[in-house]
């Protein structure tokens, strides 16, 4: 545990009287602290962003990655084994302005209610 002296002296302290299992229960802590702060949260939140993605239609109103306030126009699926499929990867034909551009499915960073009301993310 000599590499854990190195990284914060506050840690060092703490560990420097306990036992091996002491430490081992203490890393497993702190490993099940930053699981369920950090790293399940943000799965679940990736989780309901692409549910988000993969239900959207014509006429929905979006932001892109690139922060271009858009509306659906249309959207071609991928075809996969002659059935097409919703996948991140589908090409989704949106207007901004006077402008149409082409995107991928996956690069919409929101999704806008139909009047432009968040109605999900």
């Amino acid at each position: 545990m000599s590499f854990l002296t190195n990284i914060h002296p506050a840690l060092a302290a703490a560990l420097q009287g306990t036992s091996g299992s002491g430490q081992l229960f203490i890393l497993v802590a702190m490993f099940a602290i930053f699981y369920f702060l950090l790293i399940r949260p943000q799965q679940a939140q990736r989780k309901k962003h692409e549910s988000a993605l993969l239900n959207i239609r014509k006429g929905d109103e979006i932001v892109t990655a690139g922060g271009i306030v858009a509306e659906i126009v249309s959207m071609r699926e991928t075809v996969k084994d002659g059935t097409p499929t919703k996948t991140l990867e589908d090409r989704v034909t949106i207007k901004s302005g006077e402008s149409k551009f082409v995107i991928e499915r996956g690069r919409i960073a929101k999704v806008l209610g139909t009047n432009g009301s968040e109605a999900k993310e």
